[in-house]
C-alpha cells in the first residue's frame, strides 16, 4: 500500500492567521520549535503526527482538514492541462506541481482558468463557430464548467445549504415526510401544488406549480423540494452566489439550479439521518434507496457529499457517464480525480454497466500513484414516461480507498489483500506513465518514446 506524508502548509498558516497567533506562540502551543514551524508552514517538512494531535487537542481543529484531498485535485488538473501539444517541448516535473498545489494554490488555479479559457478559445476558431461577425462578445470561459468547478472545489459540499436542508427535513431533530413537508412549505406562501401529466419534470406558472404524474416517486420529491429551495431559500442561495464571484450572469444561473438542486437532495437525504443510515447499512445502495425512497444515483451522489467538518462520512469518489464514455458529473473526496476533458480510463468498470443493466459490478482498481480502490459501477436508465419519449441511459461509479472496504458491504468476499486482485487504471492516458497498457490511446507526457521499425506490439512505440 502507497503511504503519503502530510504537507498542510497552507493549511497551517490559515489557521495560525484566523486565531491571531504570532509564529512562536502558535509554535510554543503545539510544542515544537520556531524553525520547525516555518519549515511545516513552507512545506518543507511534513506535518508531525504530534503537531495533528495537538491542531486537534490545543485549537479543536478537524484535522481531516489538514487533507491533501484539494492539492491532489490542483495537480490532477494541472498534469492534464499540461497535456495540452502546446506544453509538449518544457512539461514541468511533477514535484514542482505538487510544491505549486501546495504553497501557491492560487497561482495554480489561475494557470487552470487561464488554459481552459485557451482551450475554449482555440476551439471556438478550429471549429469555426460563427466567432467572428457576431454582435457583441463572447466570454472564453465555458459558464458550465465554471460551475462545476465551483462544486469540485467545494467538495461538493456547500455547509450552508446543507445545514439549512436539514433543518428543513427534520424541524424537531426527527425526520418529517420530505414530500408533505414540502407541499406545507409551498401552500404557505400560496402556491398549490398538482400532479399531471405534462412533459416537463415541474412547471411553475404564477401560484401554480405542475409536478409530473410520469416521473417516479424519488423524481417527483426531488423537483418539489427544488422548488422549495427557489422560493423558501432563495436569500441563502443569493449570499452564496454572491461569495462565488461568478464571471458571468449565465454561470451564476446555471449555479443557482445546482445551488437548489443541492438543496433537494439534502432536503431528501438529510445529513445526520442519512449518515448514521449509511453506516448501519454499511452502504448499501439499494436498502438506503428504499428507506428514504431516492433513487440509486441520488444516493450514490449524496454519499460523495457527506465531508461536513467534525462529522465525515466515507471519502467517496462520484461519476456519472454517457454511453460514449463522456464524464456528465464528477466529484472526488477521495484521491482519485478525474479528467477534466474527454472520458475517462477505458479500463474501468464504469464502462461495462452498460452490459449488465440492473447490476451492481465491483471492481479492485490501482492507479498509477499505488492508491488502491474498491470501486462500484450500475447503469442508470431514465424514462421518458412514455413509448415514444427517448430513454436516457448512463452508468454511474462510487468507490473509495481500500482503506475505508471493510465499512462497504460490497467488499464482503472480496481478496483485499491480494495485489493480483487490483486491476491497473489510470486517469487518462496523457498522464498515465503504465507501460504495455493494451488500451492506451495516446503516448504520456512525461516520458520519452522509443521506435523501432522493425517490432510492432501492442502499441506502435516503447514508453521509456
Amino acid at each position: 500500500m502507497a503511504t503519503q506524508k502530510l504537507y498542510a502548509g497552507v493549511k497551517l498558516r490559515e489557521t495560525r492567521a484566523r486565531l491571531g497567533l504570532t509564529q512562536k506562540v502558535f509554535a510554543d502551543r503545539l510544542g515544537v520549535s520556531l524553525p520547525y514551524l516555518n519549515q511545516m508552514e513552507n512545506n518543507h517538512r511534513p506535518v508531525s503526527a504530534s503537531v495533528v494531535l495537538g491542531l486537534a487537542g490545543e485549537f479543536g481543529l478537524d484535522v481531516t482538514e489538514l487533507s491533501v484531498g484539494d492539492a491532489e485535485r490542483l495537480v490532477s488538473d494541472m498534469r492534464e492541462a499540461l497535456a495540452d501539444t502546446i506544453f509538449a517541448d518544457t512539461p514541468p516535473p511533477l514535484a514542482d506541481l505538487r510544491l505549486t498545489a501546495s504553497n501557491a494554490p492560487a497561482l495554480a488555479r489561475a494557470f487552470l482558468e487561464l488554459h481552459r479559457a485557451y482551450r475554449q478559445t482555440h476551439e471556438r476558431l478550429a471549429s469555426l463557430d460563427e466567432a467572428l461577425g457576431r454582435e457583441g462578445s463572447v466570454s472564453a470561459v465555458s459558464p458550465w464548467e465554471e460551475v462545476r468547478d465551483f462544486f469540485h472545489y467545494c467538495d461538493n459540499y456547500i455547509d450552508a445549504i446543507d445545514r439549512s436542508a436539514e433543518h428543513f427535513a427534520c424541524p424537531d431533530g426527527k425526520r418529517v415526510d420530505a414530500v408533505l413537508r414540502a407541499r406545507e412549505a409551498l401552500a404557505q406562501r400560496g402556491i398549490n401544488v398538482q400532479f399531471s401529466n405534462i412533459d416537463a419534470l415541474r412547471l411553475r406558472q404564477g401560484n401554480q406549480l405542475t409536478i409530473s404524474a410520469r416521473a417516479g416517486g424519488a423524481t417527483q420529491a426531488f423537483q418539489l423540494l427544488h422548488q422549495v429551495a427557489l422560493i423558501t431559500q432563495n436569500e441563502l442561495l443569493e449570499a452564496t452566489l454572491d461569495l462565488a464571484r461568478f464571471q458571468s450572469d449565465t454561470a451564476r444561473a446555471i449555479a443557482k439550479i445546482g445551488l437548489a438542486n443541492y438543496f433537494a437532495g439534502a432536503a431528501l437525504l438529510p445529513y445526520r439521518a442519512f449518515l448514521e443510515a449509511a453506516t448501519a447499512t454499511r452502504h448499501d445502495l439499494e436498502r438506503l434507496s428504499d428507506q428514504f425512497g431516492a433513487s440509486i444515483e441520488q444516493i450514490a451522489h449524496r454519499l460523495s457529499t457527506l465531508q461536513r467538518p467534525g462529522a465525515k462520512g466515507v471519502p467517496f469518489y462520484f461519476v456519472r457517464v454517457d454511453q460514449a464514455g463522456t464524464i456528465t458529473k464528477r466529484h472526488s473526496a477521495a484521491r482519485l480525480q478525474f479528467a477534466r476533458f474527454g472520458g475517462a480510463c477505458p479500463l474501468w468498470n464504469v464502462h461495462q454497466a452498460f452490459e449488465t443493466p440492473g447490476r451492481f459490478l465491483r471492481q479492485l482498481a490501482e492507479t498509477p500513484d499505488g492508491v488502491r480502490y474498491l470501486c462500484l459501477a450500475r447503469n442508470v436508465s431514465k424514462s421518458g414516461g412514455s413509448f415514444q419519449a427517448p430513454v436516457r441511459r448512463y452508468a454511474i461509479g462510487l468507490g473509495c480507498e481500500i482503506s475505508h472496504a471493510r465499512g462497504l458491504v460490497y467488499a464482503d468476499d472480496m481478496d483485499l489483500s491480494n495485489p493480483r486482485a487490483f486491476a491497473p487504471i489510470g486517469i487518462s492516458c496523457r498522464i498515465c506513465e503504465r507501460k504495455g497498457c493494451h488500451q492506451r490511446s495516446v503516448p504520456p507526457l512525461e516520458r520519452r518514446l522509443t521506435v523501432n521499425p522493425d517490432v510492432r506490439g501492442l502499441l506502435p512505440y516503447d514508453i521509456a
